[in-house]
């Protein structure tokens, strides 16, 4: 039994270590795109309007601590685990809870604006604004 719990920890280790787990703690967008599957994503940001102002973490994760990381542990496993087994949607999409998150972040950094409009999904109309034109 502990040579198999020493094996899967292992294993999980080099895998951590392989894929830059690290890197997932960070603010930093180039973490987003360590998986092929998201370069056309950050190379959209890359030329989006909020490419000076917002990384992905500011749009797509709660600001709170604990919810933040939370929330990048689930994504990670839902992530790893579908990468590895491919069996996610190409073009990937957001999840809708993922897309409850990224609302709230457009209406807490634009409330003064959107105050007195009612609670809609932004992207909806604003498609272009997190990720630019596509390739």
């Amino acid at each position: 039994m502990s040579a198999l719990a020493g094996v899967a920890l292992g294993l999980g280790a080099y895998t951590f270590v392989y894929a830059r787990g690290f890197a997932y703690f960070s603010n930093d967008p180039a973490a987003c795109a360590n998986c092929h599957v998201m370069a056309e994503n950050f190379d959209s940001w890359q030329r989006a309007s909020h490419h000076t102002a917002a990384t992905c973490n500011d749009c797509h994760t709660p600001h709170p601590f604990v919810p933040k990381y939370l929330a990048k542990a689930e994504n990670g496993w839902n992530h790893s685990l579908r990468f590895t087994l491919q069996n996610f949607p190409d073009p990937i999409r957001i999840r809708p809870a993922n897309a409850e998150k990224l609302r709230r972040n457009c209406q807490r950094c634009h409330q003064e604006m959107v105050a007195q409009m009612p609670s809609e999904d932004c992207v909806r109309c604003h498609y272009r604004v997190g990720h630019g034109a596509r390739i």
